[in-house]
């Protein structure tokens, strides 16, 4: 299995409009970070975790020519506001593109993006169907099976996702114990950490440190990573050895 980091920055990505903080200044590679998307690729089968405003540019340096499904964490913007880029895979594919996520997050997506679903969409429009999934319930895409997790995102449920070895989950700042008994045995965790200091909705630096050490994850990679956390060759020096910053464009091979 490949995963390929498409997007590991926040809402407003990295540098962001308007500001010359260090991490927005930065001169490293690293900390140029794009809204939120993730490919998992296994045995042939592509599958693209959020549609980000970031989209298009993300996907032009995958070379991929087909999609099997998309699976949504939440509704947020930041997650879903570049779906009409996957339309290229529908006129590649000629398919109507498998949709998951919860029934609240495919219902917003209906009513935010209604031309995708009329009975008559005009010509070239995104062709989707939809599907929704619970918490704890696994299914499968061709052969690859996956595991929703509901995690809080301050006060919204949404979805994070396993895949065997290995876990991603974005936006989190709480997860339950009945949760993290789904995420135990996991080799290789992708987490949210915002910034340092406290957030309502997101966790913190040491929060996303303390679950992977607590989950006992072998390698654990940070994600959604603002630019109030700094330059990535600063707060990288507090990591333990088995936890490492993400970066736009990584690939982890599991």
């Amino acid at each position: 299995m490949k995963i390929t980091l498409l997007g590991t920055g926040t809402s407003q990505g990295i540098p962001v409009i308007g500001c010359n903080c260090e991490a927005c200044l930065s001169e490293d590679r690293r900390d140029d970070r794009l809204r939120s998307g993730v490919l998992v690729q296994s045995d042939g089968v592509n599958i693209l975790i959020d549609t980000g405003p970031d989209l298009r540019q993300q996907l032009l340096g995958v070379p991929i020519r087909h999609l099997n499904a998309v699976l949504y964490t939440h509704e947020h913007n930041d997650h879903v506001a570049g779906l009409d880029d996957i339309r290229p895979f529908n006129f590649i594919q000629r398919i109507d593109m498998p949709f998951y996520g919860l029934q609240r997050v495919l219902d917003n997506i209906e009513r935010r993006f209604s031309y995708v679903f009329e009975k008559n969409p005009y010509p070239g429009a995104p062709r989707a169907s939809l599907h929704a999934i619970h918490s704890g319930e696994s299914f499968q895409v061709e052969n690859l099976n996956i595991t929703p997790i509901e995690v809080m995102h301050g006060t919204l449920p949404i979805l994070g996702y396993r895949f065997g070895d290995f876990a991603f989950i974005t936006d989190a700042s709480l997860i339950s114990e009945e949760n993290k008994e789904l995420l135990k045995g996991t080799k290789v965790m992708v987490l949210s950490a915002l910034q340092r200091e406290d957030h309502h909705s997101h966790f913190t630096l040491q929060e996303a440190i303390d679950l992977i050490q607590e989950l006992k994850i072998e390698k654990g990679y940070l994600t959604h990573i603002s630019h109030r956390m700094g330059k990535t060759i600063e707060w990288e020096k507090d990591l333990p050895e088995n936890i490492f910053p993400s970066f736009d464009g990584l690939e982890l091979v599991i």
